[in-house]
């Protein structure tokens, strides 16, 4: 397979463990139930659980000892989305093309719907280590909460400079929260759950740190240079809301030269694995070029 039909197969694989999850019977909370799968069967690039399973495939290959994460991290990353878009923080009408959660059902509902995906995400992890309980899920499970800690910090902080100007430093370390914590863990659990030992983690740990910050820089030159059409949803957003960007620190141009950096030193720290690890490259150029 090429990049692509690979990438596609990912994102296949996620939604087929995804649907097993949707709440379909008829109850009171049925609603509630619609909004969660609104969310969550919407599309999207499916990238964190793709990280997952790439990383651990680079070193074994039965990857259904991923699954649970697979599907945990994406109701986490989708909690994270329906909440985002609320008018109490982005105030966003459209994601990937639709309304968004809070603009379909409505804002009390999306906001439960967010909660519902997160607390589903910690059930199905719980089932998994009550079935499984080593060291390695262990381990993960860790991961993955102390990355919704670490994205919600980011989150409050993107919210706090709303507005005002942040330093350099500042800056960073609300991206690598915001957006940065959830793909440093997708790529960590892939790898604990590999056995990997502590080079192979530090060499895909920097890896992780820099996709991530790679993937919010590309957000943030999106919002302002963004096709509509493709984005799904409206370009200007971040400069109408002042909000506090690589694009509104730096500008375009050296935002765009930070952008290429962090995807270089990406490449650079899977050398030692040579062609093993040409999809994990190819997805660090693809989160550098991509258009939504």
């Amino acid at each position: 397979m090429n990049f692509k039909e690979k990438l596609e197969n990912y994102a296949k694989i996620t939604e087929n463990e995804l649907k097993k999850y949707v709440r379909k019977n008829d109850c009171l909370e049925k609603k509630l139930n619609d909004s969660v799968e609104y969310s969550l069967m919407a599309g999207g690039k499916r990238l964190r659980p793709t990280l997952i399973l790439a990383t651990y495939e680079l070193f074994k290959e039965d990857n259904k000892i991923c699954m649970p994460y697979v599907v945990a991290i994406e109701m986490i990353h989708n909690f994270s989305l329906i909440h985002d878009d609320l008018p109490g923080i982005d105030n966003d009408d459209f994601r990937h093309g639709k309304p968004t959660n809070h603009k379909m059902f409505n804002e009390a509902t999306a906001i439960l719907a967010g909660d519902s995906l997160l607390n589903n995400a910690y059930l199905v992890i719980s089932e998994n280590l009550k079935n499984n309980l080593t060291k390695e899920n262990i381990d993960c499970f860790y991961e993955l909460s102390y990355a919704v800690d670490r994205m919600l910090i980011g989150e409050y902080v993107d919210t706090e400079y709303e507005g005002k100007q942040a330093l350099i430093d500042e800056l960073e370390y609300m991206h690598k929260n915001k957006t940065g914590a959830l793909i440093r863990a997708a790529v960590r659990i892939g790898a604990i759950l590999a056995k990997v030992n502590e080079k192979d983690l530090a060499n895909l740990t920097n890896y992780a740190e820099k996709i991530g910050l790679a993937f919010q820089i590309r957000d943030d030159i999106l919002s302002e240079i963004g096709d509509e059409k493709v984005l799904g949803k409206p370009v200007g957003n971040d400069r109408k809301r002042n909000k506090c960007t690589y694009v509104s620190k730096y500008g375009l141009e050296k935002a765009e030269q930070e952008l290429e950096k962090n995807i270089k030193e990406a490449i650079e720290s899977l050398e030692t694995y040579g062609e093993k690890a040409e999809f994990l490259k190819e997805l660090a150029n693809y989160i550098g070029t991509r258009n939504k």
